[in-house]
């Protein structure tokens, strides 16, 4: 039995589909990251799972019990962090998580034991007096990571937790999710961001509410088999503009600092032909290793 599992889910609202036969599990004990775009479908699926909204097709299984069926169960059991900060802004830390112990039921001397392992892994104990409301934001995540996980949940369910956070924040909360994947914790978290599908065990690239492919990261990659290239230039729009009505027009993209092209069965002589041909320096062109994103873009594309 897995933790989490979910089959054929649709949700829509009105005639807009923002969820489309969607079906993944979770392992036991693995960090799962559904990774998409902005309305790719992603907290709606997170919000049916923890029984905030209700399916229009499908079945989604909690811990083996079917979440429409068992509410109560989920949202006792689960640990649920949800996009937006919200916690107490005017409490202090300290309160804020004692809430969260006393919300659960967890006596005091438990709450003490708890609050000292959590702090010791989040580092906010120098500020456990401070008001949530002054805290940066990565310490924000990082306190309403520690509330959620005052009950001890062994199932943790993330949506876009490191939304806003400065990279250093980023890290340290990342580090934070692999500790706690150490000590036998489920975990299934969301992102944007497509450098951080390399920190799960698996991942689901999801687009416009339909999932494009699940697998670990490694096994993702090994789908990108044609050559890629990369031309960096200051103005990478101009350039995929001259590339447009040309055959590279496809298969080009903006990639940070310039152009990624995919060759899918053109050859690096033609692909250096249709550059001159657009007037683009053909000098700057190398071949690189593909990246998710790049998986990505070509899978969204495709579909």
């Amino acid at each position: 039995m897995n933790p989490i599992e979910i089959h054929q889910i649709s949700k829509s609202y009105g005639k807009v589909s923002a969820v489309d036969d969607v079906s993944f599990y979770v392992r036991e004990n693995e960090i799962f990251g559904l990774i998409g775009p902005d309305g790719a479908g992603k907290t709606t699926i997170i919000r049916m799972l923890v029984s905030l909204l209700r399916a229009d097709r499908g079945e989604i299984f909690f811990q083996g019990k079917k979440v429409e069926e068992n509410i109560s169960f989920v949202r006792s059991s689960a640990g649920y962090m949800p996009q937006r900060f919200s916690l107490y802004q005017d409490l202090t830390v300290e309160e804020n998580m004692r809430f969260f112990g006393d919300l659960f039921s967890i006596s005091r001397q438990t709450q003490e034991d708890r609050m000292k392992k959590l702090y010791a892994f989040s580092r906010l104990e120098p500020f456990r007096k401070r008001r949530a409301g002054n805290l940066s934001g990565g310490m924000k995540q990082k306190l309403a990571l520690s509330c959620m996980l005052m009950h001890e949940p062994s199932v943790v369910i993330l949506d876009e937790p490191t939304f806003g956070v400065d990279p250093v924040s980023r890290a340290e909360f990342w580090e934070i999710l692999k500790s706690l994947s150490k000590r036998g914790t489920t975990i299934l978290v969301t992102t944007a961001y497509m450098d951080e599908a390399d920190l799960c065990d698996r991942v689901g690239l999801i687009f416009s509410g339909r999932l494009l492919a699940v697998d670990t990261p490694k096994k993702l990659l090994e789908q990108f088999d044609e050559p890629l290239y990369f031309i960096e230039n200051v103005q990478p729009y101009k350039i995929l503009e001259k590339l447009g009505g040309t055959i590279l027009e496809k298969n080009a993209h903006i990639f940070g600092g310039g152009i990624h092209i995919s060759d899918s069965g053109f050859g690096e002589i033609a692909i250096k032909e249709a550059l001159k041909r657009s007037g683009v320096d053909d000098s700057a062109l190398h071949k690189i290793n593909p990246s998710l994103e790049d998986l990505f873009l070509k899978l969204m594309k495709r579909r």
